[in-house]
């Protein structure tokens, strides 16, 4: 009997371990930020609400990236060889049957909260076949409203399970920053995988206008962080500290462009992308008025 448990027991781990490498890489893009503005944005709330708030973000994700990396998996054995489908943990057609099976779960655990979040699960599955399925991906605008789109239903149901039936105004006028936030500077991203997207077919910016979506970059993230820190009315300080952090990325995405370096500029990025989740609160609190 000590046999089997421990064979159930490994077999356990590995399966948590496969599904927490699905999403390894996108805590820091993805967990933090929404989970951020989710809580500020919000009225207070217990740690159990915001523990089923993070579950139901984490299990969309899980779904988003099951299905991505189904169709990534010749690319990922050079940008990405430790994830699951690359290094031999999943078959591409165990993948692709997790994938369904998981948009199934996300519905019914949509379900149990409320209506208006099974509808945000509901369009988020939208988004993620426009995405995979319909080659959305493969063309750089496409793929920024999708990804946009997908970001801001991540907000919406976190934020939903935490705030009731209604949004506060500044929760949706919060929602609508981000989502343009992303969709206009989510290519980030994009720059240290120029080699696997170009094997796969995709035609991202950096791919389609290498030397133009680095200057676009140079000059959007100022404008935007000066934009954001009038919009939310920062204090002088917390205003230099923010649209200093946002010219340094786009001067770094500017001038330092091998994809060591492109690594670390995607790590400050999403710095300056937590940073803009994080400004709403000073709607409610004036905490950042300094």
């Amino acid at each position: 009997m000590s046999g089997i448990a421990t064979a159930a027991l490994r077999s356990t781990l590995r399966h948590f371990k496969t599904a927490w490498l699905f999403t390894r890489s996108d805590y820091k893009t993805t967990i933090f930020p929404v989970m951020i503005l989710a809580t500020v944005v919000s009225p207070p709330n217990n740690l159990l609400a915001l523990s089923r708030s993070t579950c139901w973000l984490w299990f969309h994700l899980l779904q988003f990236n099951v299905s991505n990396q189904t169709y990534s998996a010749p690319e990922d054995v050079l940008n990405k060889p430790w994830r699951p489908v690359p290094s031999g943990r999943i078959s591409v057609n165990g993948c692709r049957a997790l994938r369904w099976g998981l948009m199934v779960f996300c519905l019914g655990l949509s379900s149990f909260f409320s209506f208006n979040v099974f509808m945000t699960s509901a369009l988020f599955s939208v988004l993620v076949i426009a995405h995979d399925d319909f080659g959305l991906s493969h063309y750089a605008i496409f793929k920024n409203l999708c990804n946009a789109g997908g970001y801001a239903t991540f907000e919406l149901g976190a934020t939903l399970i935490l705030s009731g039936e209604s949004l506060l105004r500044t929760s949706i006028i919060a929602l609508c920053c981000s989502a343009f936030v992303v969709l206009m500077t989510i290519h980030m991203q994009d720059f240290m995988d120029v080699n696997g997207d170009r094997m796969s077919g995709r035609r991202t910016l950096p791919i389609v206008a290498p030397e133009g979506s680095r200057i676009y970059m140079l000059c959007v993230l100022p404008l935007l962080s000066l934009a954001l820190a009038s919009f939310w009315s920062l204090g002088p300080l917390c205003s230099i500290l923010f649209v200093s952090l946002g010219c340094g990325v786009g001067l770094r995405c500017f001038f330092f462009r091998d994809e060591i370096c492109d690594q670390s500029t995607y790590l400050l990025y999403n710095m300056w992308l937590m940073g803009t989740h994080i400004l709403p609160i000073n709607a409610r609190s004036r905490v950042l008025a300094w």
